[in-house]
């Protein structure tokens, strides 16, 4: 995009051209990663079922969480990279059969062993306090 585009900013000081274009592109920006989170909650509510590896919080972390709120360990929540925050999630692992349903409250994890970030109550209902790591279904609800 070039200035000769929009011709109603030619009276603009350039300081105020640049505040201008670069408010318009954080507007464009803001829109399609909305657009983008959308289209990713429709293609989620339409999945059957997803199989990956799930770890889980520390019991000692005390911090917020991407929505706002301070880590509760005796929650059933979890963190997915891309998922609307809201989203509830039948986890299933695949080991003992256990399941739970959690709520999407965070954003990450940022392992590459690792696509599902559990609390604490959500991982000792599913029985992976020990191994750390588990494969799990996961189910949009």
């Amino acid at each position: 995009m070039t200035i000769k585009d929009l011709p109603n900013l030619r009276g603009i000081t350039p300081a105020g051209r640049r505040t201008t274009l670069w408010a318009m592109g954080l507007a464009t920006a803001f829109s399609i990663a909305l657009a983008g989170s959308s289209a990713l909650a429709q293609g989620a509510q339409h999945a059957k079922q997803l199989s990956l590896t799930a770890c889980y919080y520390s019991k000692d972390y005390t911090g917020r969480v991407a929505s706002g709120p301070r880590y509760n360990p005796k929650k059933l929540t979890a963190a997915h990279r891309t998922l609307p925050f809201g989203t509830k999630l039948r986890v299933t692992s695949l080991r003992s059969g256990r399941s739970v349903i959690v709520v999407v409250n965070d954003r990450g994890p940022f392992t590459k062993r690792c696509r599902l970030d559990l609390s604490f109550a959500a991982a000792k209902v599913l029985r992976m306090i020990d191994s750390g790591l588990a494969r799990v279904s996961v189910v949009v609800e």
